[in-house]
């Protein structure tokens, strides 16, 4: 699964771009907008330039352009277009396919210039929000549907992580404000994904709290000791792919047994595992928050 893929399935193609597989297939043969290669058995096939073509015409058609018009387009002159629409109008969605064709061609060059272009009228903050976060649900799907390899999903997160964690270096230097309330951010045992908790603890950080980052897979029983040095803790957690959704009950009853009977602590806690799972009942001192920006808000 870790192969570096370079072709692509017309399946792969449609779940890249949003643009159905019927409709690519409508488009070759009115427009001839794309040339696939075939296999023996008369598969469709395409190739990196086929999807790079791909993500521009759609990018075109989202923004009002014909695909009669688009067709009439000299090879050279739609990326030219994209980039002209770019300027003048929402750069979001540009910016996310071009940060799917970094991912795909494993090209840091067009991930740092892309994120450099957005750094030139957003935020870091409104940055993460509105292209990170969108993308990285995104290539969680394609993940789950064998578009891209974690190879890809592993160059992305780590490339993302590491302008987080700049960020956060920022802040540092910053003394937190007054405060006895410590926030300490932690991942469940084997959990691994922590691109959302670091993203929470840059949040914190830039409001002036004190965070300790713990990061992934922390046992259970270790978080005793923080709060042998803190009387006003909040926890704050993040389930991704752990525990298993069977599992999450227990998992949330004992820790309020182990670590919330003291007075002043709490857990707050998000993740998609919420989404698929039913917590019948939930201790007091526990809130699921259905998005960081909700947790955000709360704090």
């Amino acid at each position: 699964m870790n192969n570096i893929k370079v072709n692509f399935s017309i399946k792969d193609l449609e779940n890249l771009s949003g643009i159905k597989a019927h409709t690519i297939r409508i488009w070759e043969k009115r427009y001839q907008l794309l040339s696939p290669n075939r296999t023996d058995t008369n598969i469709r096939n395409y190739n990196l330039a086929s999807l790079q073509k791909l993500l521009n015409i759609s990018y075109l058609n989202n923004n009002g352009i014909k695909i009669s018009k688009i067709a009439k387009l000299d090879e050279n002159e739609i990326p030219i277009k994209v980039r002209e629409i770019a300027s003048r109008s929402k750069v979001e969605d540009h910016a996310i396919n071009a940060l799917k064709l970094a991912m795909i061609n494993f090209d840091q060059t067009l991930f740092y210039n892309t994120y450099n272009n957005l750094l030139e009228t957003k935020s870091f903050n409104d940055i993460f929000y509105s292209v990170f976060l969108p993308l990285l649900e995104e290539i969680g799907l394609l993940w789950q549907t064998n578009t891209i390899t974690p190879a890809h999903e592993h160059f992305l997160s780590i490339h993302i992580k590491q302008k987080i964690l700049l960020n956060i270096e920022r802040l540092q230097i910053l003394e937190p404000r007054p405060d006895s309330k410590t926030f300490v951010l932690f991942l469940p045992e084997n959990e691994i994904h922590d691109i959302g908790l670091l993203f929470i603890n840059y949040q914190l950080r830039s409001k002036g709290y004190h965070t300790i980052f713990l990061g992934e897979s922390v046992p259970m029983d270790s978080l005793l000791g923080v709060l042998e040095f803190f009387s006003i803790v909040t926890f704050i957690s993040y389930f991704t792919i752990y525990p298993e959704t069977q599992d999450i009950q227990d998992y949330l009853l004992q820790f309020n047994e182990l670590l919330l009977k003291q007075e002043n602590t709490n857990l707050l806690i998000l993740g998609k595992k919420f989404k698929e799972t039913n917590i019948n009942s939930i201790p007091e001192k526990i809130t699921i928050f259905n998005s960081i920006e909700d947790l955000v808000k709360t704090i």
